[in-house]
Formats: structure tokens, sequence, C-alpha cells
């Protein structure tokens, strides 16, 4: 009888011992689990293509705000300052949008940073000084080309074999938003600024260079 009752305790013991050790794996396994699910994703590095998109972009945002930063700062007391405070806010958001996305897709911005913040308020001032009709005609000519970029942007990633539907989505809202600047600007009289047609050229051929530097550096 001892035997038996010894034989019996002993397997109950067997019987506990695994129930606890199976309880264990199990609690293991699922604390694991949850651990897996509580880590996030890294965002995907950006395709060639985004990359380059959002670099320059983040730079044309930053130097468009410096411009109506430096208008501002000449015209922004007179009967002019709420049309460029205006647009000043739309770009404002233009460039935090961009400095999201630099940090979201782990993009290098430009280095030429310094320079075309500074560049943006020199040329923004510098023709604000000149009268409202030539800080006008900067805004046309800086707005065309932004528009002519934008909608090569959006031709370019719709082309693409994967397109990014919110960098489309995104670019299509700056562009319309850029195209009533132009037209804001051609309506405050900017074609009848002195030597309009030469000073846009001039002022839209640094855009131009300043996207292409930017695209690469």
């Amino acid at each position: 009888r001892n035997t038996m009752m010894l034989r019996s305790t002993c397997a109950t013991r067997g019987k506990q011992l695994t129930r606890i050790c199976v309880n264990r794996y199990t609690s293991s396994s699922s604390g694991g689990g949850q651990a897996e699910q509580k880590q996030q994703p890294l965002t995907p590095r950006a395709s060639a293509l985004t990359d380059e998109i959002i670099r320059v972009d983040h730079a044309g945002e930053l130097g468009a705000d410096r411009i109506y930063a430096g208008q501002m700062a000449i015209l922004g007391n007179g009967p002019m300052g709420k049309t460029i405070e205006h647009m000043w806010e739309q770009e404002k958001c233009h460039r935090k949008q961009f400095e999201t996305l630099i940090q979201q897709h782990r993009v290098r911005p430009t280095v030429m940073t310094p320079i075309w913040n500074v560049a943006g308020f020199v040329l923004g001032a510098g023709t604000a000084l000149m009268g409202e009709k030539a800080a006008m005609a900067c805004t046309v000519a800086v707005e065309t080309v932004i528009v002519e970029h934008y909608n090569d942007q959006l031709r370019q990633i719709m082309d693409s074999p994967n397109p990014d539907k919110e960098l489309l989505a995104t670019i299509t809202k700056f562009r319309d938003e850029e195209q009533e600047h132009h037209d804001t600007g051609i309506d405050c009289g900017a074609e009848q600024a002195p030597f309009y047609k030469a000073m846009t050229e001039v002022i839209k051929f640094g855009c131009k260079t300043a996207i292409a530097i930017s695209k690469k550096i």
C-alpha cells in the first residue's frame, strides 16, 4: 500500500511540474510576441527619385519662406502687408511639411541650405526696397519656376514604377498654391515694375540654378 501511495504522489507531482513548465513556456512565448508587436518598423529609405525630390523641394520652400520674410521686413506695414503675409504663411506650411518628409524618409538636406537661407532673404528684401511692384515681380518670377518645377516632378512621380501617392498629393497641393501666388503677383501690378522683363529673367535663371545644385548636393 505504501508503495502504491508513493507512486500516486510522484505521479501527481510530476503532472504539477509539467503544468508549471508548460505555463512558464507559454507565458514566455506570449510575452515575446507582444514585444515584437510593439516594435515599430523603420521607414524604408527613400528611392533615388524621392530622395532627390524631397531634398530639392525642401531647399526651394526654405528659399521661398525667406523671400517672403524679406518682403515682410520691408513692406509688412504697408498696403501689401496682408497679401504678402498670407503667401508667407502658406510657404511656412510648405517648408514645415518638407522638413517632416526629410526626417521621415531620412533624406540628407542640401549642403547649400545656409546659402539659400541668406540669399532668399536678400532677394526678397532687395526687390521690396525697389517698391511693391518690384516685389510682386520677384514673386511672379520665383513662382513661375516653382510651378514648372513641380509639374515636372509630378510627371516623374506618375511615370515611376511605384508612384508615391502621398508625395504626389503634397506636391499637387503645393503647386496649386504656388500658382495662386503667381496670379496674385500679376494682379498686384508685377508687370508694371521697372525693367520687369529683365528682372524676372535674372531671377528665374537664379532659381533654376539653385534647383539644379540642390538636386545633387
